[in-house]
């Protein structure tokens, strides 16, 4: 009998999205914002997400049977209330709605889902919707996504969820063991959060880019370990400092941050603007060097003897996508494989929460070798979104995509390149990006500058041949996701400069050809051209939007930008004035 199990997350207010599973296979996985064109979608449900799922798979709402989401009901008897009630006692109006209205917010997502079903089409009386502990979710999407046979180590680190922040446990024969959670303030992802904010960031998006000031900064000058300490198995957040809530924020034209106004006494004025300078370089760096050594230490003590026994990691949670912590976590000699999901961040937990209700009923999950998950558009698509367009786009069907882009990319020029189904979480892979070739001299200036519009320091990330990986990295480790820096061998960091950041290092996919053959065949052409099948790869998007989903987004996107060449299927755009690329 067919199990279909539908995931929707947006529980904690962003990020929503949905996911669809049909006996065991992910058929579908979209985040809202793609959709509605807001960043994190913050504060909708995934009603857009959704809706695109079941129309993939060609069901109906009466087809689903179990819409699961990541977010459940914790008890009056469980130490989480009690432990933030305990350590917020600063603020006691929140302290006493945690132990005596602690399920509030699930309640309130809870009504919410059922008012987004509902729009859907869905039937209450006849939809059973399964509620998955967040962190729990978080787990799932690692673990049961991984593929890992063996007993495998399960970490998860963010913000937090209901309660609990990060969580330690393991996985055998598909079932997910707890060991230990923290539960908020002591937060890893809060103490992070806060001092992105600090940096001049914003929280959800900023703490890539601190990662990507940190190289730049010496760690050694300035001692972090005031904010946050692990002893005797426990974590505990400094909220003199960081995580704070009500009146011990840090207030500033009216909003508050998670940082306290003695944060600013320590280490000075809250950084503004795009410059990355002293002493907030150095900052950048403290913070991250904080972060990895406690990670590290609580992986160890809650992980080490599992993690020695078969090697195999699964992580997930938005602390995952911290490349620097997991290039750290695959250099340790006792570890043989991390697998760290995609979608890490809450988006993730749409799927997360459907692996878990899925193999709970006796479908397990098949392995996620791919994000190619989204919607795709046909070349039919693509012209009559050319032919609505106001800035009526210039365009020609060509043959050859691949040899044809590869010679414009090796000119020195990026490209736009949408191709295929889009990826599910936040980074490029070669369905909806903009390319440039690492071996041209100034094209990451370029698209910074010209197309990103981003700050100048940030880095941007190789897409390669699988077979190059091995030759470039001084490690050999699975890395299809972005979801790892590698360090560059010397004689490559000349080769592809441009893809190559401040620390030697590199945050690579590492691309197998059946998962998606155009962009490989693209790279081998790059290849025959330069002799490095590598090309420099960001988001198809503009700064603080997200990443385009449609043939519009990608015209409006576009047209927004001093990009000159985009390609959508076999349909090349330039830019009115140009010389078509016939010759090539």
């Amino acid at each position: 009998m067919t199990l279909t199990v539908l995931g929707l997350s947006g529980a904690v207010n962003h990020d929503p999205s949905a996911a669809l599973y049909i006996d065991g296979k992910l058929v579908a996985a979209v985040e809202e914002e793609r959709f509605v064109r807001d960043k994190h979608a913050k504060s909708r449900m995934p009603y857009e997400s959704a809706k695109f799922c079941l129309q993939q798979a060609g069901i109906t709402p009466a087809d689903v049977d179990v819409v699961a989401i990541p977010f459940a009901p914790i008890s009056i008897f469980d130490k989480a209330r009690w432990h933030y009630a305990k350590r917020y006692w600063y603020a006691p109006d929140r302290a006493l709605d945690a132990i005596l209205n602690g399920n509030r917010r699930y309640r309130r997502y809870y009504k919410h889902i059922q008012w987004c079903l509902v729009q859907l089409g869905f039937d209450l009386k006849k939809t059973k919707i399964q509620p998955v502990e967040h962190h729990l979710a978080h787990a799932s999407s690692a673990y049961h996504c991984s593929g890992f046979q063996e007993k495998t180590a399960i970490l998860g680190i963010d913000g937090k969820g209901e309660y609990a922040t990060t969580f330690f446990g393991y996985g055998e024969n598909g079932k997910i063991h707890k060991i230990k959670e923290f539960y908020d303030p002591d937060s890893l992802g809060g103490l992070y959060g806060a001092l992105t904010e600090y940096l001049g960031f914003d929280m959800l998006d900023g703490e890539f880019k601190v990662m990507g000031m940190a190289p730049y900064g010496d760690a050694s000058k300035y001692d972090f370990s005031r904010l946050a300490k692990f002893e005797n198995g426990e974590l505990t957040i400094n909220t003199d400092y960081v995580n704070v809530i009500g009146f011990r924020r840090y207030k500033e034209k009216g909003k508050g941050y998670y940082f306290s106004p003695k944060l600013i006494e320590w280490l000075g004025p809250k950084r503004e603007g795009d410059i990355a300078d002293d002493p907030y370089v150095h900052y950048a760096a403290s913070i991250q060097a904080l972060f990895e050594k406690l990670s590290l230490e609580m992986m160890d003590y809650y992980l080490g003897d599992i993690i020695k026994e078969t090697g195999k990691i699964a992580f997930a949670g938005g602390c995952a996508l911290n490349v620097k912590l997991n290039q750290k976590i695959i250099e340790r000699p006792e570890v043989k494989e991390l697998f760290v999901q995609p979608a890490s961040s809450d988006a993730g937990t749409a799927i997360g929460a459907a692996a878990y209700v899925s193999t709970q009923m006796g479908k397990p999950v098949e392995k996620m070798e791919h994000v190619y998950l989204g919607p795709s558009y046909s070349n039919e698509e693509v012209i009559a979104a050319c032919a609505a367009h106001p800035n009526k786009p210039v365009w020609k069907k060509i043959d050859n995509v691949c040899e044809r882009i590869a010679k414009i990319l090796a000119d020195g020029n990026p490209v736009s390149w949408m191709q295929g189904r889009m990826e599910f979480g936040p980074r490029a892979l070669g369905a909806r990006s903009i390319l440039g070739c690492p071996s041209v001299p100034g094209v990451a200036d370029k698209i910074n500058e010209q197309i990103k519009f981003r700050e100048r320091w940030r880095p941007f990330c190789p897409s390669m041949l699988d077979t190059v990986a091995p030759q470039m990295f001084k490690i050999d480790h699975p890395a299809p996701f972005m979801t790892f820096t590698f360090e560059v061998n010397e004689e490559w960091k000349t080769r592809v400069p441009e893809v190559v950041h401040e620390d030697g290092t590199s945050r690579a996919q590492a691309l197998k050809r059946e998962f998606n053959p155009r962009y490989y065949d693209m790279m081998k052409e790059i290849e025959k051209l330069t002799g490095n099948g590598v090309v420099l790869n960001t988001s198809l998007n503009r700064r603080g939007e997200p990443m385009v989903c449609s043939p519009t987004d990608a015209l409006n996107m576009f047209y927004g930008s001093d990009l000159r060449y985009l390609i959508m299927e076999d349909i090349l755009v330039v830019k009115e004035g140009m010389d078509w690329y016939d010759n090539i």
